[in-house]
């Protein structure tokens, strides 16, 4: 079983940036990352208030961590550029990007860019950070003994997708949990074709198991299927920091190569293509990534 304490090696000298790093399995991950000195830790998130309550509580358990904060909205593309920007400020060089912010099964909107909102966020406006970041994970991986990699958080929510729909206003007719599938589709989509077309980098996708997160808490309140079945789920699911470790052995572990024989990974370490045929098909992942492409070039990215 992995052992965060004693399978993540020395970090020392490496940068790594985070998103949705002040709660829930985004904080764990950061927690344990921290214990493994690396040179400095962005932890990026929307409200400034939350993420440096989560800074310091991090440091009054790790002293030595250097965890910086860096705002990011992904319902915005001008935040997302802003974030790529403070980061290019502060550091040169990009070791691990974990896309771990998401959000889950929440009611009809859009992003300030008229994207649905789960698929806006969970993949639009991280497929966007990673774009504007990939030059400086590229010039980090040319350097001596590196191991750059990028981790998307997806999920065995991925299941429920109806494949990409790309029209946007055509998604309000599909219930809320298949749109969060389409979402957690995309983000395995989206790090198989980087790992194709970027063989430097080392991506994959993971899913964390079932994790009553936060993500889950605001269910129960609004959702008459979570006050069900949560109850229930409670007792079969694992603990926070139980649902970072699939994330952490991803973006940790010494074995590159196996990291690199799937595209989707369950935990701890479980190869898998992806439970539906599409998810480990090429041509799907090679289209979304051409159609993210274009939107980004017309929103002026």
């Amino acid at each position: 079983m992995f052992n965060p304490d004693v399978d993540i090696p020395s970090l020392e000298g490496k940068v790594i940036l985070i998103t949705g790093g002040n709660t829930g399995l985004g904080k764990e991950t950061v927690l344990q990352l921290a214990k493994h000195n690396p040179k400095e830790i962005f932890l990026a998130a929307r409200t400034p208030s939350k993420a440096h309550a989560a800074i310091e509580e991090i440091k009054s358990a790790v002293p030595s961590g250097n965890v910086s904060f860096i705002q990011l909205d992904l319902t915005s593309l001008q935040s997302v550029k802003e974030a790529a920007e403070d980061f290019h400020k502060k550091s040169d060089r990009l070791d691990l990007l974990i896309n771990n912010a998401g959000i889950m099964a929440v009611p009809w909107s859009k992003t300030k860019e008229g994207y649905e909102i789960q698929f806006g966020t969970n993949h639009v406006g991280h497929a966007l950070l990673t774009k504007l970041l990939l030059p400086t994970l590229l010039k980090t991986a040319e350097q001596p003994g590196a191991d750059v990699r990028v981790i998307n958080l997806s999920s065995e929510g991925h299941n429920m997708a109806p494949g990409i729909i790309y029209d946007q206003d055509k998604l309000e007719t599909y219930n809320t949990w298949r749109r969060y599938g389409q979402s957690k589709l995309a983000n395995i989509y989206h790090a198989r074709e980087l790992q194709r077309r970027y063989p430097s980098i080392t991506a994959t996708s993971i899913h964390p198991g079932v994790i009553i997160t936060d993500l889950y808490a605001s269910q129960q309140k609004t959702n008459i299927v979570m006050k069900m079945f949560l109850p229930i789920m409670k007792m079969a699911t694992l603990d926070v920091p139980g649902g970072a470790k699939n994330t952490l052995w991803a973006a940790t572990t010494p074995d590159k190569a196996k990291v690199r024989e799937s595209h989707y990974w369950k935990p701890v370490g479980s190869k898998s293509g992806g439970s539906f045929w599409y998810a480990q098909k090429t041509e799907p992942a090679k289209e979304l990534w051409e159609w993210t492409e274009e939107e980004l070039k017309k929103n002026g990215y």
